[in-house]
């Protein structure tokens, strides 16, 4: 089972809060496999997926709810993102 609750119905930046928490969940299950099968592109290229994913759905929640940005990185201890100079934001 999960450690988080499902999406809720409501209240949109729950919503990505737990998009970002579940994708967080299966990066570090896919990057545990890569460390046994290193030459598995196809989970490869699924991983970059998924972090293309969950980037975009911080970006927006970066953008909309500082708080919200602010308090889900620090919990589910996920890299702050960039900006274009490569400063942390």
């Amino acid at each position: 089972m999960l450690p988080y609750p499902p999406l809720p119905t409501h209240n949109t930046s729950t919503q990505i809060t737990t998009q970002v928490a579940r994708l967080t969940a299966r990066v570090e299950q896919l990057t545990a496999h890569l460390k046994v099968h290193r030459k598995d592109f196809a989970t490869t290229r699924g991983l970059q997926m998924l972090l293309g994913q969950r980037k975009r759905l911080l970006e927006y929640l970066q953008r909309t709810d500082k708080a919200k940005y602010e308090e889900i990185v620090t919990k589910l201890n996920v890299r702050r993102l960039k900006d274009a100079s490569g400063m942390v934001l």
